[in-house]
């Protein structure tokens, strides 16, 4: 694994000189952040920079506070947050709300016994899912006493966060007393190329011939944040320097885009002492097997060098010379003049760079050397929006780190009980073994989008819901939800031709057992639905009802529904038609008397027929000629 050493050590007492307000405000507007980790309120720092309290930060930590406050002299600088594993995880992260873009991200890292423990802490950083920092144990005394600022520009590419974490080594809590974040152009340090692959992590960035300066510590601007550390402890203290000034001249050409290197930083330099032919070097550390992009500032603030030819020297990069410079015939004089170079492959722990006179003496105004870390490979974005569902779902214990990407950095396997490969797109999650670990939420379907996933372990813990259809992965070979409190059916889906086990035992599921998934036990591979009192439809467990399939009704059983509400409509619209439509004008009484099973009641209706019936006649007849009359036809 790579280890990166600790970076730009600047002592905290460094900060109490002075000087103006901070470029960037802290605030979701700019989308830049200024967090005092462990801080419990807003405040505004003697430079005019808002600190915001401690937020954005994942469960399992604890705010605290080094053992001797009064050597800090920036609040931010006294309280912190540590992440213990055992209430954390091995993962803990501050998830930044920022769009996509770069940044430039400043952290300062101290211990001064905060925890009584005399040890200073073992653990990684990263930020975009690469890691970018390490911390080991023990630090160097000035660091561990009095803390450490390290910075890096990183792309954000994920959205609605970005995450900066921390990575425990064994039992050791990693440990963080502030975070600052603010962007920067995106062609800012050759964007363009290198922007969104790279994260630059600072292995030094100096102000040759004056002291530190740049926002936060004193009150010199400077567009991006940045921070410039005095060069004094880079120098081969074996050669001499002298240190000049512009001398209260204009310098152009600074605070320019995309870089906006500050006016401050050309207008004092370092040149050789004594001798003419001595030469400037500085001795920059680093770490082997990486590539290094190294910015050198100049500017030609020697009043003295009126024409090109006064003052050539070569800069020479790990023993290779690699350039000439003639600062007055590039840009003339008291103008900023920027050069980079990229170092490949650095198999030293120590860069040197060098300029050699060739004529007059060599000057430098700057340096600054970034570690070119290439972006590590992440979690294809729909599993990973899959895993944070299912964190919600399964009440995931802060104790299991299910922070930050659940793949990367590879380095780590940080999400106890998951387990990645990488993918054609990205890295995939392949497996998830969360057994007896006390869960007590449900499965969401988005568990479905774990395209990858091979096994599936969740046994033992107190799971309640209905499966999701999405249980059925066509990747899934071992399916183990034995004793849980699952309910309802098992979805048709399970039971893919790769499925070898399905442990479902112990739950109270019920209806049909779906033939794809039993088949599995018929063609060799493991069944458990032992324990499941509803379940049924398949050899050793009890026949379904005639009607029932599946927790539910049935193709049958829906058939035979349907027929029966036809049935009854059928016989309610019969009875309708003969209530009111046969009804015809003569029809006077259909209402049956109440004595109708009475014999002599029917005898009486009849006797009262006849009569009426005979008194209908003689008025027929008396109407008639010839008495008679035939309906429809003539009288005769």
């Amino acid at each position: 694994m790579r280890l990166l050493p600790l970076l730009l050590l600047l002592l905290a007492g460094a900060a109490a000189r002075a000087a103006s307000d901070d470029p960037f405000l802290s605030g979701a507007a700019n989308h830049s952040y200024n967090i005092d980790c462990g801080g419990a309120a807003d405040f505004t720092s003697s430079f005019g920079r808002r600190w915001l309290a401690d937020q954005f930060f994942s469960p399992g930590g604890a705010a605290g506070m080094v053992a001797e406050p009064h050597r800090f002299p920036q609040p931010q600088e006294r309280t912190l947050r540590f992440f213990p594993p055992s209430s954390a995880g091995k993962s803990s992260c501050y998830s930044l709300p920022l769009p996509p873009g770069r940044y430039y991200l400043r952290i300062f890292s101290v211990y001064d016994n905060y925890d009584s423990k005399v040890r200073t802490p073992s653990y990684d950083v990263s930020a975009a899912a690469t890691l970018v920092l390490s911390f080991r144990s023990p630090w160097p005394e000035p660091a561990a006493r009095y803390g450490a600022y390290s910075d890096l520009i990183f792309p954000s590419a994920t959205q609605p966060s970005s995450d900066v974490c921390f990575y425990s080594l064994s039992t050791d809590a990693p440990v963080v007393a502030s975070i600052e974040v603010a962007p920067v152009h995106p062609l800012a340090y050759d964007g363009a190329t290198t922007g969104a692959d790279l994260v630059l992590v600072n292995y030094g960035r100096v102000t040759c011939g004056n002291s530190l300066f740049g926002p936060g510590f004193t009150r010199d601007p400077d567009a991006f944040s940045r921070v410039w550390q005095a060069d004094v402890d880079f120098r081969n203290n074996d050669l001499s320097y002298d240190a000049i000034t512009a001398g209260g001249r204009k310098i152009f050409g600074s605070n320019q885009p995309p870089n906006y290197f500050p006016t401050k930083l050309y207008e004092s330099a370092v040149t050789t002492g004594g001798d003419a032919t001595n030469e400037i070097e500085y001795l920059m550390p680093v770490d082997t097997r990486l590539s290094y992009m190294v910015w050198l500032h100049f500017a030609e603030i020697d009043a003295g060098i009126g024409a090109a030819g006064q003052r050539v020297f070569d800069v020479m990069l790990a023993g290779e010379n690699v350039t000439r410079i003639d600062i007055f015939k590039q840009v003339g004089g008291f103008t900023a003049f920027k050069w980079t170079y990229i170092v490949e492959n650095l198999t030293s722990s120590t860069l040197s760079v060098k300029l050699v006179p060739v004529v007059g003496r060599p000057i430098l105004c700057g340096l600054e050397n970034y570690a070119m870390v290439p972006l590590e490979m992440r979690t294809v974005p729909s599993q990973v929006a899959a895993m944070k569902a299912l964190k919600e779902s399964l009440k995931i214990p802060a104790r299991m780190g299910w922070n930050g990407d659940p793949c990367a950095p590879r380095a780590w396997d940080a999400w106890e009980g998951v387990t990645c490969h990488r993918g054609d797109k990205g890295l995939v999650i392949t497996q998830l073994d969360l057994a007896s670990q006390g869960l007590k939420g449900f499965i969401t379907d988005e568990i479905s989008h774990l395209k990858d996933l091979v096994s599936l372990n969740l046994s033992y813990n107190s799971l309640t819901g209905s499966l999701p259809p999405g249980l059925g992965q066509p990747s899934l070979v071992s399916l183990d939800l034995s004793s849980n409190e699952f309910t309802g059916s098992i979805p048709g889906t399970i039971g893919s031709s790769k499925l070898q086990t399905a442990l479902l035992n112990n739950n109270q599921l019920d209806g049909q057992v779906p033939e794809r998934l039993y088949s599995i036990g018929v063609h060799g591979g493991i069944i458990d639905l032992s324990g499941n009192k509803g379940l049924c439809g398949v050899p050793t467990l009890p026949a379904c009802a005639v009607f029932w399939e599946k927790g539910g009704l049935n193709k049958t059983g829906k058939i035979a529904l349907g027929a029966s509400f036809g049935f009854v409509l059928l016989v309610i619209l019969i009875v309708v038609y003969i209530l009111c439509i046969r009804r015809g004008p003569y029809d006077y009484d259909f209402e049956f008397p109440q004595d109708l099973t009475s014999i002599s009641a029917i005898s009486a209706k009849r006797n009262r027929y006849q009569r009426a019936k005979s008194v209908m006649l003689a008025e027929m007849e008396a109407h008639s000629p010839d008495g008679f009359y035939t309906n429809g036809g003539s009288p005769r």
